[in-house]
């Protein structure tokens, strides 16, 4: 059974239009003609008294009572979605989808592998994981797009529930037989010595490290910039140089022994924490609240 049936036909037409801003992008996603879903808004908007959409010529945006509907649209989703996946439940694990938002430290290596271990007790459960720039994640959670964010935080997100944190400093990366590997930490300014791997100017780490820097007068200059924390890992493993990131996304390379993972002494590298997150006030399918628990029990340092 699809969720869909146990939507009002009306309220997902709007929901579906105020998503994606346009009469014609719903269509084509809904498979429905333009001309019907004006008529199903417009039924909407006669019933409720009031405008739910300002209508331009580039497109529709949502008036203050549509904000108000559409946040109501998407919950109504969700409990649909909810509903189904319970009923599916009394009949054990065996069927549910667990949509995952989340950064890119977290989907090289750690999210497979969780969700390959949750697979092999429960078959039946689909994954659908979405990487994004740390900043979006809540908004997945906010437009329910995602049951489950895992990202980075610096700062609270409005509308979004934390299931669990944990610190993630941020460290320093080192391969095998390097001068530093011996050590039990080091510094920024032992790193700035050697080739250096580091994530660009507008990613939380490394403006956290630029604030440190800034402190001691200290200039990084890598070798290579990327976005990819795979990138940097497999630089540093392949004997490239040095790079800065989180002990999560190096966790398996450093069980595996192709590289170290340093503390960092500079002052300023504890202010990032990981964060679970759901959308505040969802009770999540029954498929997600299982793989959850899951997560909040591998996320710590082994």
């Amino acid at each position: 059974m699809r969720s869909e049936l146990l939507q009002d036909t009306a309220l997902r037409y709007f929901a579906e239009v105020a998503r994606s801003g346009s009469l014609t992008e719903a269509s084509e996603r809904l498979h429905v003609a333009s001309s019907a879903l004006s008529r199903q808004i417009a039924g909407l908007e006669q019933r409720m008294g009031c405008a739910l959409f300002e209508r331009h010529p580039r497109g529709m945006v949502l008036t203050a009572a549509g904000e108000v509907l559409a946040r109501h649209a998407r919950h109504a989703a969700l409990d649909a979605e909810r509903a189904l996946e319970d009923i599916a439940a009394l009949q054990g694990l065996r069927s549910g989808r667990v949509r995952i938002a989340t950064s890119d430290a977290f989907a090289s290596e750690f999210l497979p592998r969780l969700c390959a271990q949750f697979q092999g007790s429960h078959q039946g459960i689909r994954f659908d994981i979405q990487v994004w720039p740390t900043p979006q994640v809540p908004e997945r959670l906010r437009l329910g797009e995602a049951d489950i964010g895992l990202c980075f935080s610096r700062a609270p997100a409005p509308g979004v529930a934390v299931v669990c944190r944990l610190p993630a400093p941020v460290v320093a990366l080192v391969p095998p037989g390097h001068a530093l590997a011996t050590q039990r930490n080091t510094t920024l300014a032992e790193l700035s010595r050697h080739p250096l791997g580091l994530p660009p100017a507008d990613t939380a780490v490394r403006q956290i490290l630029d604030m440190a820097c800034s402190r001691q007068g200290l200039l990084l200059e890598p070798v290579i910039e990327s976005n990819h924390a795979q990138t940097l890992l497999r630089f540093v493993a392949e004997g490239g140089g040095l790079a800065v990131g989180s002990e999560i996304a190096a966790r398996h390379l450093q069980a595996t022994g192709a590289l170290h993972v340093l503390p960092l002494r500079d002052r300023g590298m504890e202010l990032r924490d990981i964060e679970v997150q759901t959308l505040a006030g969802r009770h999540l399918p029954h498929a997600a609240q299982s793989f959850l628990a899951l997560l909040q029990q591998r996320l710590p340092a082994q």
